[in-house]
């Protein structure tokens, strides 16, 4: 049973989601049923901001004693501006969770170990010895490729709509196991044991899809990390083809649990927070949360 809602008063403390755009976020329900539940005095909201503000944001909140997530596109950003990197963020070169402790600003990717926990929840096992295309090549692609490359891939495809920025990522991670596509020629006769976007195509219910699938050889899973109150496209599109899919709510929760961990050194009440999400999105999302497990980010 959840804590009677505390009033918001001058010692509350303010959690924000940095981003642009933020208006689709599901983390202040989530965040905030979190707070609640927990019996915390803490807030959680979602404020838009350009990267020329973004230093000024973060680093205010996190002195001010409170703190919050990034989303896109100031991942990266957010890297650069931090003072204490996790390990995480030092390999990702992607921050999407920040506070203060004793005036030194911190960081730390939980997209991580998020992506880790959506994927095997719908690949049904672990990513070891499996083929993946990703797509894109931002902040949450970063995320991606270290928890796929830490769960054992056996090779991963990078498809991004500038090439240089797919090329310096694979570059950052180092490793032969990681392949830059040029274009989406030939995919025609490759076969994927997953296919995940990485990139905000899907945020809109007018969006394109990222990439056809008649393109793509074989798909045995899709998992789209973009989520919201409508069904993305990829996801309907996937399941017209029979094809098991995913959109972001489970790294949500995953993530989200996280961050709350990193923020208020206690064990998030992850039930609170799948409640609060299943109420409150469309059916859609909702089936494509699991009950009873823990998760584009924030």
């Amino acid at each position: 049973m959840s804590s009677p809602a505390r009033p918001i008063t001058a010692a509350t403390r303010v959690i924000a989601l940095l981003g642009d755009p933020v208006a689709h976020s599901l983390s202040p329900i989530t965040q905030n049923a979190a707070f609640q539940d927990a019996g915390l005095d803490g807030v959680y909201v979602a404020c838009r901001c350009t990267q020329a503000e973004l230093p000024g944001l973060l680093r205010g909140l996190a002195l001010a004693g409170g703190g919050g997530n990034v989303t896109l596109p100031h991942k990266e950003a957010a890297a650069a501006i931090i003072e204490a990197r996790s390990p995480a963020v030092r390999r990702t070169g992607a921050c999407n969770t920040f506070w203060a402790e004793d005036g030194v600003v911190h960081g730390d990717n939980t997209d991580v170990a998020g992506f880790r926990r959506a994927a095997e929840q719908v690949l049904g096992a672990p990513p070891a010895g499996t083929r993946v295309l990703v797509l894109g090549a931002g902040g949450a692609a970063r995320a991606v490729l270290a928890a796929l490359l830490d769960g054992g891939a056996e090779h991963i495809a990078i498809l991004n709509r500038t090439l240089s920025r797919a090329q310096a990522v694979a570059s950052r991670v180092g490793d032969r196991r990681v392949h830059v596509l040029a274009s989406a020629s030939g995919l025609d006769t490759e076969r994927f044991d997953l296919l995940v976007n990485a990139t905000r195509l899907g945020l809109s219910p007018d969006d394109a899809l990222p990439l056809g699938l008649e393109r793509v050889g074989r798909v045995g899973a899709i998992l789209d990390l973009v989520y919201g109150m409508h069904e993305t496209a990829l996801v309907g599109e996937a399941r017209k083809r029979g094809i098991p899919a995913a959109n972001g709510a489970e790294m949500l929760v995953a993530q989200g649990a996280a961050s709350f961990e990193l923020w208020w050194r206690q064990r998030a009440p992850i039930s609170a927070m799948r409640r609060a999400l299943e109420q409150a999105v469309a059916p859609a999302v909702a089936a494509s949360v699991a009950p009873g497990t823990a998760t584009q980010g924030a």
